[in-house]
């Protein structure tokens, strides 16, 4: 079974090779990526929402979308996962290739293995591909558009986005092929023999997430996404001034390389990392994320507030919980008038009626009221607020100017998640401590 969007988010590493490798690049587009992780922590830091309701309430629709095929999220991560995994096979023949031409004992390798500089091309141009699939589908867009994806790439794309790009022309041009990336590619996908990319294992992993019905067709497309985003990737490196020697200095603050010939580290860091998948998640929480908060925001925005007169309507026909109540029990009684529980023992019980003493009192003040009014509290179970889960509160509504009876489902902290009776669980949300009595 594949692992939910929450599992993926919250399973990413805090610190590897590839958080290192990202992290290393920040001197290309600094402070555009942070390692954002947990999923939880993610809503809080993408929505800017403290209220752990309307946290849990992202969570929940955040899942549904995901689960829903229709919105292209589950496809997304799909193809960033499947992209990497083929990555690492192709970096291991390019490794070899480049181990074969250094050392003359393994040159049987250059008979078995692609030039590196066609591998690592092919790498790129089907790794572009796959990030204009993937931003179509998380945009709604029903065929991929290399156009659409482009005017976003030099207007939109930030964060983590941004940084699967900027990695993109470091690691995977820059650093293997050298400052004339652009024109090698070039050379090498307009060239009359195609079948070294059609033959490309990458290319078979990948082919059916093409568009086209052939492989002309889908090499067209390649071809069009390459020519696409090239003029973007050449202002990027006219702006930033990077070099292969800037991002090999700059990647030796965080990794030691037992060797510094440049290919070879290319060739080491696709095989070792898996930076597509890491920033695919991050991108495609993100876009949940905002999905679902404004989903939620909406929902609550349109939900009608409790009144009195419809918790007293729905509370006469919820099911009641008068059996557990009992002539002689000590129980707590609400004051509406305090503002507060006081101590009773129940005298007389008469149609969801209680006839109460109040401890300590004369019988002047006994008085029939309520169920919604009592409550059963165990004093052992409570909290250092002095509440218990399964408890009933009173909850001050500050639009309805009263109090609402509810029943405590779980705590953190300083807040509360409320059940009110007579409500269904729409209406469930968390409350402050100052909020109920």
């Amino acid at each position: 079974m594949d692992k939910s969007i929450i599992q993926l988010v919250d399973e990413l590493p805090n610190d590897n090779i590839t958080v290192k490798v990202l992290k290393a690049l920040d001197f290309v587009a600094p402070g555009e990526w942070n390692n954002l992780l947990g999923f939880d922590n993610s809503i809080r830091a993408i929505t800017g929402e403290t209220d752990a309701n309307v946290i849990q309430k992202i969570r929940d629709r955040a899942t549904t979308l995901y689960n829903d095929s229709q919105q292209g999220y589950q496809a997304a991560i799909k193809l960033y996962q499947t992209i990497d995994k083929a990555d690492m096979v192709m970096a291991t023949a390019a490794l070899a290739s480049k181990v074969g031409e250094k050392i003359a004992f393994l040159s049987f390798l250059n008979n078995i293995t692609p030039k590196a500089d066609v591998t690592q091309t092919i790498d790129l141009v089907l790794k572009i591909a796959i990030e204009i699939i993937a931003f179509s589908k998380l945009n709604g867009i029903p065929q991929p558009n290399p156009q659409a994806f482009v005017n976003a790439l030099g207007s939109h794309y930030q964060n983590e986005s941004l940084m699967r790009m900027v990695a993109l022309v470091c690691i995977d041009g820059i650093l293997p092929l050298g400052p004339d990336f652009l024109g090698k590619i070039q050379a090498i996908i307009t060239s009359a023999d195609t079948s070294a990319i059609t033959q490309n294992p990458l290319f078979s992993t990948v082919s059916s997430t093409l568009p086209g019905d052939n492989a002309n067709d889908k090499l067209g497309f390649i071809t069009q996404g390459f020519n696409s985003v090239q003029g973007w990737m050449g202002n990027l490196v006219t702006k930033t001034g990077v070099t292969p020697q800037s991002i090999s200095s700059h990647l030796g603050n965080f990794i030691q390389f037992a060797d510094d010939n440049l290919d070879f580290v290319a060739a080491f860091l696709d095989q070792t990392t898996n930076y597509y998948e890491h920033t695919g998640i991050q991108t495609v929480a993100r876009h949940l994320i905002l999905q679902a908060h404004t989903l939620v925001k909406a929902e609550i925005a349109a939900a009608p507030k409790p009144t009195h007169d419809t918790l007293a309507s729905n509370a006469s026909a919820a099911n009641s919980d008068s059996d557990k109540y009992a002539v002689g029990q000590t129980i707590e009684v609400w004051d509406s008038e305090e503002e507060d529980w006081y101590r009773a023992t129940i005298e007389k019980i008469a149609a969801q009626q209680f006839f109460v003493s109040y401890v300590g009192q004369g019988s002047s003040n006994d008085e029939w009221v309520d169920e919604e009014d009592i409550r059963i509290r165990d004093r052992n179970s409570i909290d250092e607020n002095g509440y218990a889960i399964g408890q009933k509160v009173k909850v001050w509504d500050e639009d309805e100017e009263d109090w609402f009876s509810a029943i405590i489902g779980k705590a953190q902290g300083q807040q509360y998640f409320v059940q009110y009776v007579g409500y269904d669980s729409s209406y469930d949300e968390w409350v402050d401590l100052d909020e109920i009595s």
